[in-house]
């Protein structure tokens, strides 16, 4: 044994193996979790039918509001296009939207409308694979949510998965576990809309939420992720009065704030969950699909890029352009990236004119010590292969400039 210890090459290669050995029970190998996506658009247009083709080679199945119960007890159904669905050839859940604020409701007859559906949509050649109840309860009416899952389940059959969507505020809640117990799958929403501060995703705040959700969940369950952002009105009392969040973003002030969820932030929280998902974790759920009608969704090269763990990069620029001799100049903000960005916080325009301009869609005109510049008043995003029109200025003589105060200077 001795000499054999002796000989070199030998220490070293049990030494190389012991450090592979020891490399393998130490290092976690990254899972990259599937994703689903949540068709919320209440109106099939052409651009959903468009955006659903471009992605579904990276979605996992479609999560699509089939029907809703309004605070007045008012059922309505969508059409979705099923052969567009059913050429998709990705699983299909219908989704049942709630609203949290109905107090009580015939149970009986809800039940029998979902089962309704479900023959129909099955009929037409959607290919269903569950039902899920999107109902933002409060949390004293849990167990009685509860009762209306097991009502459900007994209706549809083993043969029919349902899911639940899950709110944060549950959490501390005993009754969860009786909504959970009924549920074969569970949908953890983190991105809300709370106050300002909090904006839409708070990242420390939805890790500890996945956290505590992992020790309540004792099953598959995935969490939903904010491809949007919104514009959140509140009134004087502290409470949100208004949300917008399907128009048209950088729309100016008029005492709303635009709430974003950066691509980056949330492609962040994505990398440190899949080098360690938590126990149950099956995949993502993304709210909402982006389309070209949807102002306040991600740009589709951005949502591909996160997704499907691309580098993301933003290109901005700013552009001067004069429509004619006689004109103004417009100030462009281009983005030539694959991200969605936030446009720079300021725009310094030197001007021989320092009177004649203005900013629009989400930037004011200022000055400081520089002189003229635009100044961002309101968060947003710049979607990646766009360019807005952030502000104007007049002048028929001399050379005008704007440009970026972290940029180099731009014509």
């Amino acid at each position: 044994m001795t000499d054999f210890l002796r000989r070199p090459f030998i220490l070293v290669a049990i030494l190389f193996c012991l450090i592979g050995i020891h490399a393998a029970l130490t290092t976690r190998r990254a899972t990259r979790l599937p994703s689903d996506a949540y068709i919320w658009q209440r109106q099939w247009t052409p651009a959903v039918g468009a955006a659903l083709t471009a992605s579904q080679d990276m979605i996992h199945a479609w999560r699509i509001l089939a029907a809703e119960l309004d605070g007045h007890g008012t059922w309505t159904a969508t059409h979705p296009d099923a052969a567009l669905l059913a050429r998709s050839r990705r699983p299909v859940i219908a989704v049942i939207r709630v609203e949290g604020q109905l107090a009580d409701w015939d149970e009986g007859l809800l039940a029998t409308r979902i089962l309704d559906l479900k023959t129909r949509w099955r009929q037409s050649g959607i290919p269903l694979s569950g039902i899920e109840i999107d109902h933002d309860c409060a949390t004293a009416r849990l167990r009685a949510y509860a009762r209306f899952l097991a009502l459900l389940r007994g209706r549809l059959g083993p043969g029919t998965p349902v899911s639940v969507t899950v709110l944060p505020a549950w959490l501390a809640s005993p009754a969860l576990n009786d909504v959970l117990a009924r549920a074969d799958d569970a949908v953890l929403q983190i991105h809300a809309v709370q106050n300002p501060q909090s904006g839409l995703f708070d990242p420390e705040r939805s890790h500890e939420w996945v956290r505590l959700f992992a020790q309540r969940r004792h099953g598959p369950w995935h969490v939903a992720l904010p491809a949007y952002g919104a514009r959140v009105t509140w009134g004087t009392d502290g409470r949100i009065a208004g949300v917008e969040s399907e128009l048209d973003r950088f729309m100016g002030t008029d005492g709303g704030r635009e709430l974003v969820a950066a691509p980056a932030d949330i492609a962040a929280f994505m990398k440190r969950i899949d080098h360690a998902p938590p126990r149950g974790l099956a995949g993502w759920v993304w709210f909402r699909l982006p389309t070209a009608d949807d102002r306040r969704a991600w740009s589709l090269p951005a949502w591909r890029a996160v997704v499907t763990r691309q580098p993301l990069r933003a290109a901005l620029s700013v552009r001067l352009h004069r429509p004619s001799a006689t004109s103004p100049y417009d100030i462009l903000l281009a983005n030539d990236g694959n991200a969605d960005a936030p446009g720079p916080p300021a725009i310094r325009i030197e001007s021989p004119c320092p009177a004649a301009a203005d900013g629009m869609n989400g930037y004011i005109l200022d000055y400081d010590a520089g002189g003229m510049r635009l100044r961002r008043d309101q968060p947003g995003l710049l979607r990646a292969g766009r360019q807005s029109v952030v502000g104007w200025v007049r002048c028929d003589r001399g050379t005008v400039k704007a440009y970026a105060e972290t940029d180099e200077r731009q014509r």
